[in-house]
């Protein structure tokens, strides 16, 4: 792919999945329902209703774990496990761009999960860190603010940072030659529980044997209070997002192997 379209490409992808995933899809049902009715009425109501009970399911706590019990099957990772591996991988998660307390820009919140858990296991392994992660603004790669935060905050050394890569499949892609070539063939990989079959697959099909190391489950909701947790609230809202996020990747890496 010519390397001017990649971005182009990048955010296309972002805008059609914005359009497939909550809450823009079940607004979307809903509003050309009610445009519909104005004609036909039974097959507008209809399509509304459909897109309210939509909107539900996607934050219902106990649909958004039926969703998201698929792709978080990976146990946390053991120590035994821990020991077999050559480097570890940390796969980006997005950057926060307005952080003018830390200079400009940072990781966000998602990438600092992830950062936090490669920390801990670099401490406990000594393994060498890969963290790997692009620019699709053409600004600061998310894997030189990976590695500063993990240096910085974290005291852990990186070797290799991956500046070039704007998707999952990018990820393993790009980051592969790099392992290979330290002979690193068997990696720790670190990654959200929920998107831990898509990263998997991906750096498997480029020849790397994968440790699964995830990390932040979030169809693990907190039971301190069974009836508060039993209603959708903004942690549900957002696990469905993520769910529904994962399972679109998993179709389209599949639609386009």
């Amino acid at each position: 792919m010519p390397p001017d379209l990649a971005p182009l490409l990048f955010w296309l992808k972002k805008l059609v999945s914005a359009f497939l995933q909550p809450p823009l899809a079940p607004l979307l049902l809903i509003a050309l329902g009610l445009v519909i009715a104005s004609r036909r009425r039974r097959a507008g109501l209809a399509l509304a209703w459909i897109g309210l009970a939509t909107a539900l399911f996607l934050v219902w706590p106990a649909s958004v774990g039926w969703m998201l019990a698929g792709l978080e099957a990976d146990p946390p990772l053991a120590a035994t496990a821990a020991r077999s591996a050559d480097a570890i991988v940390i796969v980006g998660a997005g950057k926060r761009r307005f952080a003018p307390e830390f200079g400009g820009e940072t990781v966000n919140r998602l990438a600092l999960e992830r950062l936090r858990y490669g920390a801990r296991l670099a401490r406990d392994t000594g393994l060498p860190v890969l963290v790997s992660g692009g620019a699709p603004t053409g600004e600061l790669p998310e894997a030189e603010l990976m590695k500063r935060t993990l240096e910085t905050d974290f005291g852990v050394p990186v070797r290799w940072a991956e500046t070039g890569s704007l998707d999952t499949r990018q990820n393993a892609e790009f980051s592969a030659p790099m392992l290979k070539a330290a002979g690193a063939r068997r990696v720790l990989l670190v990654t959200h529980a929920a998107h831990m079959p898509r990263t998997r697959a991906e750096f498997e099909a480029q020849g790397i044997e994968v440790v699964a190391a995830p990390t932040a489950w979030l169809g693990r909701l907190d039971t301190s209070d069974q009836v508060l947790t039993a209603l959708p609230s903004a942690s549900s809202a957002y696990a469905g997002w993520y769910a529904v996020h994962e399972w679109l990747g998993l179709l389209a890496a599949r639609l386009t192997r």
